[in-house]
């Protein structure tokens, strides 16, 4: 009794303690208390999953050269002659997607990127991209067109892991960068290969030529490579996936039997037939339907130039590769097979087996290109000193000049033909 009327004098003790926990007394001791289950959703495993540094990193690094090449295009689209004006730069900047750094910054930030000058008649300051940058872009746009044949072959194993041997454009010009083709693939490749491709719509191809020789995964020369070097039986490899989990990745009870198990399960390979597919998701059960997704995400990894792509555009392909399952979930899932990096705007999966330490373990030429763009970035403001002598040099090479017999002469050099042809006239007299 004298506790009630403790409380009916301080009223204000009641409303701040609803927000504390209620703690048993004469008056509630038959109170349950609800304790919520932990949500198990693909957000939460994602802030929960075990990071992986150097493929974060490497993300970030990417992230910063992904919005200098689209402010290399937003330049390159609108600029009239080989340099702009700092003020013109400073309004073009957000068009690439650059809000959180000055135009000034940037200059200073990276200056084995842009070269900056003042305008020798207006006097204003101007700058360009430098011509190691520029070379290295069109290195890269020159390997794209050689490797005619292998754009080709990756875009017939696209289309022959599809369900009805049909795809849609937009997700292939989404993905036309990770894959390695040309700007204008539709019409340098399929439409070229007529004999190989054809157009039903004008935004999907369909595959003429099924060659049943060209599928076969990219993880059967791993499993080949298992069987043979470590003797395993083929039970254990025919289906297995390569796996390796991140540093720190913690191991729930009987979670190796279970990796086991998933292992040893048998599921349609992506080349199969649609026929084939069906028959064993209905006899197969929901285990090896997602295993089958797992195999064609794998292969789409594999046929990309630096094994990695952006989440959101795997999506695309969902509908014509017959993925019906949540493809940030499964991706979540297979946590020694893929990661997905967010440090960035848009989430990154990569093919872990085919990266060690943040570098590709088999480089490409358009990967070594690449590396070489994001190396003049990470230098920053390291080595400018080559850079001044650089710019020494080429400042005396624009002086020299070439007469006529390819002789170098600097700029009034004309002096001294004229006087030599005075002197000439004076001993003719």
């Amino acid at each position: 009794m004298r506790l009630l009327q403790l409380r009916w004098k301080n009223p204000a003790n009641i409303s701040s303690s609803s927000n504390t926990p209620l703690s048993f007394g004469p008056f509630n001791s038959t109170t349950q208390t609800r304790w919520k289950k932990p949500a198990n959703t693909a957000q939460t495993r994602l802030e929960t999953r075990t990071r992986d540094p150097n493929l974060d990193k490497l993300t970030a690094q990417y992230r910063k050269l992904k919005l200098i090449l689209n402010l290399y295009d937003v330049v390159s689209s609108r600029k009239r002659g080989p340099f702009v004006s700092v003020q013109s730069l400073s309004k073009w900047v957000p068009h690439a997607g650059i809000n959180t750094i000055t135009t000034g910054d940037l200059l200073r930030k990276y200056p084995h990127i842009f070269e900056v000058f003042t305008h020798p008649v207006r006097r204003n300051l101007c700058c360009k991209f430098r011509d190691k940058f520029v070379i290295l872009l069109n290195q890269e746009h020159d390997v794209v067109l050689k490797n005619e044949d292998e754009n080709v072959m990756r875009i017939k194993k696209i289309l022959m892991m599809s369900v009805n041997g049909r795809l849609h454009l937009h997700a292939l010009r989404l993905m036309r960068t990770e894959l390695g083709l040309p700007e204008n693939f539709r019409d340098e490749i399929i439409i070229k290969y007529d004999e190989v491709f054809r157009m039903v719509d004008l935004e999907i191809v369909e595959l003429i030529d099924r060659n049943e020789s060209f599928g076969v995964a990219k993880v059967e020369s791993w499993r080949k490579k298992e069987y043979t070097d470590k003797w395993l039986s083929e039970f254990e490899v025919k289906y297995a996936f390569p796996i390796h989990f991140p540093t720190g990745f913690v191991k729930e009870p009987g979670f190796k039997e279970k990796l086991k198990n998933w292992q040893r399960l048998p599921y349609v390979m992506p080349y199969e037939r649609e026929s084939e597919v069906v028959r064993k998701r209905t006899f197969g059960g929901i285990e090896r339907y997602e295993k089958r997704a797992v195999a064609i995400i794998h292969e789409l990894l594999s046929l990309t130039v630096e094994k990695l792509v952006p989440v959101e555009r795997l999506a695309h392909f969902k509908k014509d590769l017959g993925i019906e399952v949540n493809i940030r979930e499964l991706l979540l899932k297979h946590p020694g097979i893929f990661y997905i990096s967010t440090k960035g705007i848009t989430e990154i999966v990569f093919l872990r087996e085919a990266y060690s330490k943040g570098c590709l373990i088999e480089p490409n030429s358009i990967y070594d290109l690449r590396r070489k763009l994001l190396e003049l970035l990470l230098l920053g403001n390291r080595h400018t000193r080559e850079l001044a002598v650089e710019r020494e040099v080429k400042d005396e090479s624009e002086d020299m000049t070439e007469d006529e017999n390819g002789w170098e002469s600097r700029e009034g050099d004309f002096v001294v033909p004229i006087l030599e042809s005075f002197t000439d006239d004076n001993n003719d007299s």
